[in-house]
Parts: structure tokens; sequence; C-alpha cells
């Protein structure tokens, strides 16, 4: 079980890497503090990829807490 548990685990460690890394860069740090663009809409595979990062993060905390309980 913890075997398994840990390849989903990395697994979704690779696919929440590469699902950050497509994202645009558009904001930068200065976003983070209230610059860049304040009402920019997301639309199609950019939505789907936000979506997708943060269902994958949530996976990864849930795998990350199931092999804290397991181990």
């Amino acid at each position: 079980m913890r075997i398994a548990l840990l390849i989903v685990h990395l697994l979704i460690a690779i696919g929440l890497t590469g699902f950050i890394l497509l994202q645009s860069s558009k904001g930068g740090l200065g976003a983070a503090f209230g610059g860049g663009e304040a009402y920019h809409s997301k639309r199609g595979a950019e939505r789907m990829i936000f979506t997708a990062t943060i269902v994958a993060s949530v996976l990864f905390f849930l795998t990350s807490i199931g092999l804290l309980l397991i181990g």
C-alpha cells in the first residue's frame, strides 16, 4: 500500500511541476503584490491548466498526508 501511494505521489509531483511550468508568467512578482493586470480572465487552455494545477496540488497534499499516516 505504501509503495503504491508513493508511486502515485511521485507521478502527481511530476504532473504538478509540469502544470506549473506550462502556466504563463505574465504577472511576475509584481502581480503577487497587487500589480499587473487586475481584470485578466482566464480562457480556454489557460483555465484548464490552472484548474489542473489546483487539482494536482490538492491531490499532492492528500497523498502527503496519507504517506505521513502510513509511514
